[in-house]
């Protein structure tokens, strides 16, 4: 077909790895904001038992310019201090051990990861071109075994790659061409699927294997990442498609688009993409994500969550807009971790939020900086030469 080149937006995760970086002191809250804080935490905890106070473990050293991310069990540590560049491996859940292994890795300005069964499909990022690589190492050695010219991901037993360009909205994830299926043991290409226009690609939760594609046009196909075999379609309304719209959970499709002059929420069966239900949203910045089942939201008034069957709203925290999210990769089965800040302005506290709402479990100490999931708790700059790992009560 003639024409410019198209692209695809693809969001299947958010876990980039960043250079942990000594930020300096907090930024300073207004008394108002603190006591307002105080009084919803008290009006959280209600007569639960107190907040607890986390005993870290001590990770390893980590230089200023080292980038640390978490693939699956895996706590990855970067340093591109050295010629050529390390890439380390430790136990998340022990990271006081010794490295498990250490490779050497090309130079690039960032990297991120995610463990697709025994491989660890470690993404190189170069923002100078624009160029993505994606290299299968083993998870147990960091051994290469082979590499692709693009940005792969997990998708159940198979994966797909996609050629990235960047986004002035959202660098490193626009991508256009095609998009390929790829044998997990090989790195071969399995099938090929053309894309004529921009879109929305993403990893069905709890469904592993299948695709949603969605075309900026509206129409929406679910593909089977093993070999392309469409399972279902549907057209759907003309949408602002991002990182986060449309979201996908319980089997059910949620999207955010113009209805009538307003904004609305719809929710679509899947695979049929017949539309089920609607409700209003508040005008203004939404943020929707799957967590355990339900479509969490966040906007200026506070977080909530909706049945995605229904549309109905499950439950409602007005003090969630002050909560910010964890950096981490997105497991939609388990509740979304979140950051605020205590009464005394120093202290950070620790929420989950999932099907039963919001709950405050953990108080960190003040000084802590950089923090971001990996595998079972955070990991923390601390304002030394090493890393923190920080216990999460997530359930």
């Amino acid at each position: 077909m003639g024409g410019p080149p198209v692209s695809v937006l693809i969001e299947l995760g958010d876990d980039r790895g960043a250079p942990l970086d000594d930020r300096g002191p907090a930024p300073r809250v207004s008394r108002r904001w603190r006591a307002a804080s105080l009084v919803a935490v008290c009006a959280l905890l209600g007569g639960a038992a107190p907040v607890a106070r986390l005993t870290p473990q001590i990770g390893p050293a980590v230089p200023a310019r080292a980038t640390v991310f978490g693939a699956g069990p895996l706590l990855l540590i970067v340093d591109p201090g050295t010629n050529p560049p390390t890439l380390s491996a430790y136990d998340s859940a022990a990271p006081h051990g010794p490295a498990q292994w250490q490779v050497t890795v090309p130079p690039a300005v960032g990297w991120s990861a995610e463990v697709a069964g025994d491989l660890l499909l470690l993404v190189e990022r170069d923002q100078a071109r624009g160029a993505r690589v994606t290299t299968a190492r083993s998870a147990r050695t960091g051994q290469p075994l082979w590499r692709r010219p693009e940005r792969v991901y997990a998708a159940g037993d198979a994966a797909v790659a996609v050629s990235e360009v960047r986004s002035a909205s959202e660098p490193g994830q626009r991508v256009e061409g095609t998009v390929h299926g790829v044998d997990l043991i090989t790195g071969a290409t399995r099938w090929s699927i053309p894309v004529p226009s921009t879109a929305v690609l993403r990893v069905l939760p709890g469904t592993p294997g299948r695709l949603l594609l969605v075309q900026d046009d509206g129409m929406a196909r679910l593909l089977d990442a093993r070999d392309g075999t469409e399972h279902g379609r549907g057209r759907l309304p003309p949408a602002d498609y991002g990182p986060d719209n449309p979201q996908v959970a319980d089997g059910h499709l949620v999207l955010r688009h113009p209805s009538g002059g307003a904004v609305a929420l719809t929710g679509y069966d899947l695979p049929g993409l017949t539309p089920r239900w609607q409700v209003p949203v508040q005008p203004g910045e939404l943020t929707l994500r799957s967590c355990q089942g339900l479509i969490c939201g966040q906007d200026e008034h506070g977080r909530w969550a909706i049945d995605a069957g229904t549309g109905e709203r499950v439950w409602t925290w007005s003090a969630g807009a002050r909560w910010h999210s964890v950096a981490g990769p997105r497991i939609a089965t388990e509740p979304l971790v979140l950051l605020g800040m205590a009464a005394d302005g120093k202290r950070a506290l620790v929420a989950t939020v999932g099907r039963d709402g919001h709950r405050v479990s953990a108080v960190l100490p003040a000084g802590l900086t950089d923090c971001r999931r990996v595998g079972t708790g955070l990991i923390c700059r601390d304002g030394t030469a090493r890393v923190t790992l920080w216990p999460l009560d997530v359930r």
